[in-house]
């Protein structure tokens, strides 16, 4: 793992002491610009095809990877399995300091659990907070890592994700601990920054989407990681196409499990 990561770029100083202090607090951390603004337009023109080529299948492999299985979620367009669907999306699994976060949250022993493409809807996007482990865990023993790739401006109108800071160190989780989980919390914050940034964050920190009050889609990709000893969302090595494999480096492969 310490010679793919080192290969990628990682390094003790692609974080600064503040910026890890602050997701140690707070569950997540906002990284302004590490796409620009051609690359947000790339992604979402890319996504646009796709999600026009795949129509009803959109989304599908999440739903069938024989791992871990979800519904299909009312109000937004989905498309999964992005790591197979373009050289474009190989820096959300890639890029030195996402993998930096990754990895002081869950350790340095993580694989890519899955890549994947979300859009609220307008009037749609409302999630019960919750986290993405089935149980609660004793802070410091966190399985998994989740990164928000932001093709659009997040606002307070559009859907943007709220956070309740903190809450991965409570040891519960919102099913166990609120009569109503998809009511506002008093604690909650709502991210907002501009396109490009990518937010990592505590995936046992308290979260979910908010209601796109917009006449227009809120987009973003979820760049979702896990421990190594835990199954992926989507397989990796079931699903991988033999053209992606030879594409991709051989520290891209092992961030992937293949």
């Amino acid at each position: 793992m310490e010679q793919a990561l080192e290969a990628l770029g990682v390094h003790d100083a692609v974080l600064s002491a503040d910026e890890i202090a602050f997701l140690d607090t707070h569950g997540y951390l906002p990284l302004g610009g590490i796409l620009t603004r051609a690359q947000v337009d790339a992604f979402n023109a890319r996504l646009a095809e796709l999600l026009e080529e795949e129509g009803a299948a959109a989304g599908s492999e999440l739903r069938t990877s024989g791992n871990i299985r979800h519904r299909a979620e009312q109000g937004v367009d989905r498309l999964s399995d992005l790591v197979n669907k373009d050289p474009l999306f190989e820096i959300c699994f890639t890029h030195p300091r996402v993998l930096a976060a990754v990895g002081h949250v869950i350790g340095e022993a993580f694989k890519l659990s899955s890549l994947n493409y979300r859009a609220a809807r307008p009037g749609d996007g409302l999630q019960a907070l919750h986290v993405d482990w089935p149980e609660a865990v004793p802070p410091g023993q966190f399985k998994v890592c989740n990164s928000i790739w932001l093709l659009d401006d997040f606002t307070e109108e559009n859907g943007a994700t709220r956070i309740v800071p903190g809450s991965h160190r409570w040891g519960t989780t919102p099913q166990e601990a609120l009569a109503d989980p998809t009511a506002p919390h008093p604690d909650e914050i709502q991210i907002v920054a501009p396109a490009g940034t990518v937010v990592i964050f505590n995936s046992h920190t308290w979260h979910g989407g908010t209601r796109n009050r917009t006449d227009r889609p809120r987009r973003a990709i979820h760049s979702y990681f896990c421990r190594r000893d835990q199954v992926q969302q989507i397989d990796q090595r079931r699903f991988l196409r033999e053209e992606t494999r030879r594409r991709l480096s051989a520290a891209a492969r092992f961030i992937l499990d293949v």
